[in-house]
């Protein structure tokens, strides 16, 4: 398997069954929900040391039609479709998680790109549709070294709904698990030393061996995958190279 590293600053993420959007957004918007954009302003009593802001390292995007449910919910809303465009983009507040999707993302190589590893999935793996579970660690890694996250705008098509049978085969332990992952996500602490990216990913890769190891060894193996990860986009950043090959399963 290979894994291509890009001399692009700003790479992106969207799902084989998604498309652009028509931008369905009104003439006359109301533009005091993002200060940042053009011909915004700041609202009164807004703290003007606060205003430069942080930079943004991720920014994740919704999509219209058929919604990203998981396969318990499939079966339940089959008709059900999302038509309702919202022009707004929002920061996620600090120390706040959220479901980020790959299916509509965009991030900074430079800021976070080595946080930016999937997990272990696919063949020959306990649970599938499931990586994007893996992303709260991209939070905890913003929020520890004071970088923007960002959802909303803009947004993409989802062309169609995969079969929710075959989903729950994949999805069931990420399901039982996600009730462990979560918390540990939400606790997790971060040495004030760790100030690069690919530090911080490391510890972060340590703590998921020594807790999350506990729930199951796909946990652990994870963990090392993890830390290969790391080694190979030093040794690319380090060589230049363009691509390299990693071991079984160890990247998406």
């Amino acid at each position: 398997m290979k894994f291509l590293i890009f001399p692009l600053l700003v790479i992106s993420t969207i799902d084989d069954d998604c498309f652009v959007a028509k931008d369905p957004k009104p003439s006359d918007s109301d533009s005091l929900y993002d200060p940042c954009r053009d011909g915004a302003d700041f609202v009164h009593r807004y703290p003007f040391s606060l205003r430069v802001g942080i930079p943004t390292a991720v920014s994740h995007g919704h999509w219209l039609n058929i919604p990203d449910y998981d396969a318990p919910t499939q079966p339940v809303k089959p008709l059900e479709r999302n038509s309702r465009y919202v022009d707004a983009v929002m920061t996620i507040p600090k120390a706040t998680l959220f479901p980020m999707c790959g299916m509509n993302l965009a991030f900074n190589r430079e800021l976070i790109g080595p946080a930016m590893y999937f997990g272990l999935m696919g063949d020959g793996q306990p649970i599938g549709r499931y990586d994007n579970e893996v992303l709260p660690k991209v939070q905890v890694i913003c929020n520890h070294l004071g970088l923007g996250v960002k959802t909303g705008l803009p947004y993409i098509w989802h062309s169609k709904a995969s079969n929710p049978f075959i989903n729950l085969r994949k999805e069931y332990k990420g399901i039982y698990w996600q009730e462990e992952l979560i918390p540990f996500f939400q606790s997790v602490v971060l040495p004030k030393d760790c100030t690069a990216v690919q530090k911080c990913y490391l510890k972060l890769a340590k703590q998921v061996k020594v807790k999350l190891g506990k729930v199951n060894g796909y946990f652990v193996k994870l963990a090392n995958a993890m830390a290969t990860w790391i080694e190979v986009w030093d040794e690319l950043k380090k060589t230049g190279t363009a691509s390299a090959a990693l071991p079984n399963g160890a990247a998406k």
